[in-house]
């Protein structure tokens, strides 16, 4: 039926999908999934019926919107998988997905969250765990990563970060990419293999100013 409709109504279509979309990721990770599907039309400059009309359910469009990162993070779990260094495979994989974290507020909320009709969401956040599972494993086994790490370490490590997404938004990555450094040395297990090396120098410090301070 599309391909009988006028050439220009189904650039316009795309134009405003399009439109609704890249409002949505821009709404959704500064602010997170409360937004009102109305402040995501009035942000897109379409009107709700357009937004419907497109994304019949909020759910529909947090997918649409999430698209890329969550193959961004497929990408880091199979990185992490198929690294020949088990320990690298694990720091790597804590350090994307806190990047990923930190970039969109939006896409936390939903990866954390994983509400129950977002079954995409929950594999991805099963796999991820999976992944951690087995490079958990693997790093234990090679000493590098500590004997007492458990998986929900994973969970409470996340449950952190998100807290860097009440810093201002220039500094949000950089206290991402700190703390992450923060952690991994954390769960380093103490040099015991001849060539493990000294703790790696973290990343530079962002600077952040309390809530209350002008």
């Amino acid at each position: 039926m599309t391909s009988h409709l006028p050439r220009s109504v189904r650039s316009d279509a795309r134009d405003n999908r399009a439109r609704i979309l890249e409002a949505a990721r821009a709404v959704f990770g500064e602010e997170g999934l409360g937004v009102p599907m109305r402040e995501v039309a009035r942000s897109a400059g379409v009107g709700p019926a357009t937004l419907y009309r497109h994304f019949p359910t909020k759910q529909d469009l947090i997918m649409a919107a999430f698209a890329e990162q969550r193959r961004a993070c497929r990408a880091a779990v199979q990185d992490a998988l198929t690294d020949a260094d088990p320990w690298h495979g694990f720091r790597s994989l804590v350090e994307r997905i806190c990047e990923l974290h930190a970039r969109s507020r939006g896409f936390a909320d939903a990866f954390m969250t994983a509400f129950p009709e977002a079954m995409d969401f929950a594999a991805d956040r099963e796999r991820t765990v999976s992944a951690v599972a087995e490079l958990t494993r693997r790093a234990q086994e090679a000493g590098r990563l500590r004997p007492g790490f458990v998986v929900d370490d994973l969970i409470l490590m996340l449950m952190a970060h998100r807290g860097i997404q009440d810093a201002p938004g220039a500094a949000r990555l950089t206290a991402s990419r700190r703390f992450a450094a923060y952690v991994i040395e954390a769960f380093r297990a103490v040099p015991e293999v001849p060539g493990a090396g000294a703790p790696t120098p973290l990343p530079p410090a962002p600077r952040l100013r309390f809530a209350a301070e002008d």
